[in-house]
């Protein structure tokens, strides 16, 4: 006689990640309708319940905890930050034959779960005047487009206010150890990355660097080969006078004998 096991049943903090996930995709729902009623509310929770249930996402474990000190003053900021890049995008709208310059720049983040990448670049598409091109998970790096920047102290600014924007989240809803990680100073496995960025831009700069000792050296071969054929020059143009004296001198005999 066989017996069949029942079906695995869920764990409660399956479910208390997916309650995470209907109540973040309903906040996302009312932010993109501008505005928080009952009617989006409801259409939140059908929307989040339907994509959850149709279109399953791989799982997102939270393993962080709310500290709500920090999520309040996350809030407080994002509020604020909305506030002025709505007000800024708006006068370069209306600034009257003004082209704003944009760029795509490429931000490697602290921490790379898919929970903290997926919560920064939510963020980050909610502020007007920046938005997300691409998400690569292997390394953690988010390629954001941003309006009106100008020049690289600009890109610098921005990309260090979306590090900042990273932190506030992780003092929010990180773990003790990606809060750990993010007050440390790590970064990861970018590092290899920026140190590789900053010797090529040290080079390009004129610090020594390989190109630098490459390039002496064709100089040095250089100059040693136009000493050589100068010094050969001068060598050949020396014998071929003593062969036209030594030719006039056997005419001058020749005659003489005649």
């Amino acid at each position: 006689m066989t017996t069949t096991s029942p079906p695995p049943r869920a764990t409660p903090r399956r479910w208390r990640d997916q309650m995470v996930a209907v109540a973040w995709l309903v906040v996302v729902w009312n932010l993109l309708w501008g505005d928080f009623t009952v009617g989006n509310v409801v259409g939140g929770l059908v929307v989040a319940v339907v994509v959850l249930v149709f279109f399953p996402l791989p799982r997102v474990t939270f393993g962080g905890r709310i500290r709500p000190f920090a999520l309040l003053r996350f809030v407080v900021r994002f509020l604020a930050d909305l506030i002025t890049a709505s007000i800024e995008v708006a006068g370069v709208a209306l600034r009257p034959g003004y082209r704003p310059s944009s760029a795509i720049i490429a931000v490697r983040l602290r921490v790379h779960s898919d929970l903290n990448l997926t919560l920064t670049a939510e963020a980050l598409s909610l502020v007007p005047g920046s938005l997300i091109v691409e998400a690569d998970r292997s390394t953690g790096t988010l390629y954001v487009h941003v309006l009106d920047l100008a020049g690289p102290e600009a890109v610098e600014r921005m990309r260090q206010e979306i590090l900042e924007l990273e932190a506030r989240i992780i003092r929010a809803t990180g773990s003790d150890a990606e809060l750990r990680l993010l007050e440390s100073g790590a970064t990861g496995p970018g590092d290899t990355a920026r140190k590789t960025d900053m010797a090529g831009e040290a080079t390009a700069t004129g610090k020594a660097g390989p190109a630098e000792s490459t390039r002496k050296t064709g100089d040095s071969t250089r100059k040693t080969g136009e000493s050589t054929r100068k010094k050969t020059g001068d060598s050949t143009g020396k014998t071929g006078k003593a062969d036209q004296a030594g030719k006039a001198a056997n005419s001058d005999d020749e005659g003489a004998s005649r």
